[in-house]
């Protein structure tokens, strides 16, 4: 089994001032594994990143609120989790891993706890893809919750899922920009399409991962720079309907980024007005906060 690198130990101090109620709409917990064992079957390794370590960066990055993605490391068994929204309730929520068989009552514990969406993989290399209808089918049981659904999935992979996309009574959102390529360039089909997916008012979309599509990764003057265009594109779309994240602690990732400079790229993407919308305004309304 391979192992994902642990996070940067020291990420800079962003120049960037965050807006108050900035919300890290994408993040993950690992352990700790004494309380909260990794999934047998998880098809990854990782290094602990318990929610001590997040909250110490997020008190460094300026971060006022959080959604925790569940790790795929951990599977199903979502407490670790819950147990990190736990330690912030007003200001943490959740999107939980749940199997197909759910019953109303975990739903419902889940939703208590503050999970206000569920994560579906169609990546193969993260295991089986998720079956649409068995999407569906959840989807409907949680829209009474005022869930969403978030879909991990490839923009060129947009085109083929569209029958179901528009089958979902609930928003749906798009992880990590739907990774199109720069080096693929503006005029690429897979960015075309996620760019026509989002004309959807059900889609929403997370401008997280910069360094997953990067063509010069940290390597150039600004880190990740190359990526503002592909950004730009997709909020003069939807800017009422995008979100940001750090995606820490950065899994399966080319390198692993500095999370400071992560955010002193927001700037570069958008003004204030939208950057508020993005961080602060965008999230209340998907999260509940």
């Amino acid at each position: 089994m391979r192992t994902v690198p642990p996070p940067q130990s020291s990420p800079s101090k962003p120049t960037y001032a965050l807006p108050r109620h900035a919300c890290d709409t994408h993040v993950h917990i690992y352990g700790p594994s004494d309380r909260f064992p990794y999934d047998p079957d998880r098809p990854y390794d990782a290094p602990e990143a318990p929610a001590q370590a997040l909250e110490n960066l997020h008190l460094h990055l300026g971060v006022d609120r959080v959604v925790i993605v569940q790790a795929t490391v951990h599977g199903t068994d979502n407490r670790a989790m819950l147990d990190a929204i736990a330690r912030r309730p007003d200001s943490a929520r959740g999107v939980a891993l749940v199997a197909d068989d759910a019953t109303d009552n975990e739903l419902q514990t889940l939703h208590a706890g503050g999970v206000r969406g569920l994560r579906y993989n169609f990546m193969p290399h993260l295991g089986h893809s998720a079956d649409p209808r068995a999407v569906l089918a959840m989807a409907r049981r949680v829209a009474p919750l005022g869930w969403h659904v978030q879909l991990h999935v490839q923009a060129e992979h947009l085109a083929e899922l569209h029958p179901f996309l528009s089958t979902l009574p609930v928003p749906y959102v798009i992880d990590h920009m739907g990774r199109p390529m720069v080096r693929d360039g503006l005029e690429q089909p897979a960015l075309t399409e996620l760019l026509r997916v989002l004309e959807d008012e059900q889609a929403w979309l997370k401008i997280s991962g910069p360094e997953r599509i990067s063509e010069i990764l940290s390597q150039g003057p600004i880190p990740y720079g190359d990526v503002v265009p592909f950004v730009q594109s997709m909020l003069a779309v939807a800017e009422d309907r995008i979100v940001w994240g750090t995606d820490w602690p950065h899994p399966n990732v080319r390198e692993v980024p500095d999370d400071g400079k992560l955010v002193d790229l927001l700037p570069r993407y958008a003004d204030a007005g939208v950057l508020h919308k993005v961080l602060v305004d965008n999230p209340a309304r998907l999260y509940g906060f």
